[in-house]
């Protein structure tokens, strides 16, 4: 059994790749953009790059994590995941698994367009699929509730995250132990939070058109809308299933 994960040098990928070599004795396969970058002994290390499809080398492999893009253009994301896609299927990959987002086929986030198209894009390929749908990382907002006045537009909204350790064990579960065919993981935290909660004393209600004129990327405005609508609210029990406990919980 041979495995392959991309984007290992993110913080993601780089936690799942420890997990699975703890997990299993199977040969390891690292493809990424900068091979210098990657530091871990025992592991296969190919060069690839999304941008560049004839760079992808995927041959042999039995299972491929693809972790998905991190640019910020929606279409260049949307082409990087068709490249992978495209070569997995060339090479015939036994069975691909992708971090997509939660919800991503009926999810009003922005970037849920990026995941949703991926996701048709493997389905597509006929091949075997399982879709890791991580929902948000605890560490998306520990810098703003560290701040000396906590101000967002999410009001009482809550959101159901889960620290970015805990969904690359979830991976690295699903990468190393049988019954994952076609499988579609919606991963949350065990338990939901919101500012005000957490923030205590420090939190400030303000708006949308507040933060966008203090200077706050639209993306960070429009999930913080998206907390408030309840978009990110709901818990799930897949991630606690996979990794076989409670996510730890949010703490600053």
């Amino acid at each position: 059994m041979t495995i392959l994960i991309t984007g290992a040098t993110g913080q993601f990928g780089g936690a799942v790749v420890r997990y699975v070599l703890d997990r299993t004795d199977e040969q390891v396969i690292v493809s990424v953009r900068s091979p210098e970058k990657f530091t871990l002994e025992g592991v296969e290390v190919r060069q690839g790059d999304f941008d560049r499809p004839e760079t992808l080398d995927f041959r042999g492999v039995d299972k491929l994590l693809i972790v998905s893009a991190d640019a910020h253009d929606s279409a260049v994301r949307i082409q990087q995941h068709a490249n992978a896609i495209a070569k997995a299927k060339d090479h015939g990959v036994g069975h691909v698994f992708y971090t997509s987002v939660t919800d991503a086929d009926t999810s009003t986030l922005s970037v849920a367009e990026v995941h949703k198209a991926a996701e048709e894009a493997i389905r597509a390929t006929g091949l075997t699929f399982t879709f890791l749908r991580n929902g948000m990382y605890h560490e998306n907002y520990l810098d703003t509730l560290a701040q000396d006045v906590v101000a967002t537009s999410t009001k009482d909204g809550r959101v159901a995250s889960a620290p970015r350790d805990d969904l690359a064990l979830a991976a690295a579960v699903a990468l190393t132990t049988d019954g994952h065919e076609n499988a579609v993981y919606e991963l949350t935290g065990s338990t939901s939070w919101s500012f005000p909660e957490v923030a205590g004393e420090k939190f400030r209600d303000v708006s949308d058109e507040d933060l966008i004129a203090a200077g706050m990327p639209p993306f960070v405005v429009d999930f913080f809308a998206a907390i408030r609508e309840g978009v990110l609210a709901e818990v799930r029990p897949d991630l606690e299933k996979l990794i076989g406990r409670p996510s730890r919980p949010i703490a600053v």
